[in-house]
């Protein structure tokens, strides 16, 4: 929690917090400890007091599905104090079209990826093709709702079909932006900003972040793939 803080000041004193945000884990806060939820909440709390301080949010990450419920009651006590909190959605999950219909409320900052931890078949679709049409399904919802879309996908096809139905529901470029990792599709990351979009750019960080890499990569051993891929072709 000390190195978010750190970070918060840092970001403020270069003047660079009104255009970067930061994202939190609450299993990172303490959630599995002994009254991890009400723990990670007073953490959360702090990190976000410090963001508002530092004129920026705060993004609360999902992790696998056990977390999914804490974290979203997390979200629901924050946002009374923090209106502009962001949360993160995973399309693969069954339940994420419900939970985006729940989130798609004025003000509310939503993140919708397709979800990078392996999970059992009883909670996600496995097939490739099914989680694209999720995530289409949970765009809809999202462009069609009040709140503030951000869609986090480096896959061209979705992101063309993330515009268009933007364009369809009369969302101009500032009303939702596209969010990639640091290094991955960055051609296409230019591309789109020359556009006019808002292309937030995903960045670990603290003094971990290869062992992060690393854990994500054996979490599911098919996003090897995907950043391999991504790093040839850089567009």
């Amino acid at each position: 929690m000390v190195a978010y803080l750190d970070l918060l000041t840092k970001l403020r004193e270069a003047g660079l917090s009104p255009s970067a945000e930061v994202s939190i884990k609450v299993s990172a806060l303490g959630l599995h400890l002994r009254d991890g939820p009400q723990l990670a909440l007073e953490n959360a709390e702090l990190i976000s007091r410090a963001a508002r301080m530092a004129g920026t949010a705060v993004t609360l990450d999902m992790e696998d599905h056990t977390t999914t419920d804490s974290t979203l009651e997390i979200l629901r006590t924050l946002r009374k104090e923090y209106p502009s909190t962001g949360a993160v959605l995973q399309a693969y999950l069954y339940r994420t079209e419900s939970d985006c219909r729940d989130l798609a409320d004025a003000g509310s900052r939503v993140r919708l990826c397709k979800g990078a931890y392996a999970e059992p078949e009883s909670v996600v679709y496995q097939d490739r093709h099914e989680i694209d049409k999720a995530y289409v399904r949970c765009m809809k919802i999202l462009i069609a709702g009040n709140g503030f879309p951000m869609l986090a996908t480096h896959d061209p096809t979705l992101i063309d079909i993330g515009l268009k139905l933007a364009s369809d529901h009369g969302r101009q470029p500032k009303d939702f932006e596209f969010q990639m990792l640091y290094g991955i599709r960055p051609t296409e990351q230019q591309r789109l900003a020359r556009l006019g979009h808002a292309v937030r750019v995903y960045v670990p960080y603290g003094t971990d972040w290869y062992g992060y890499l690393v854990r994500r990569l054996a979490e599911r051993p098919s996003n090897l793939r995907f950043f391999a891929r991504s790093l040839i072709t850089k567009s």
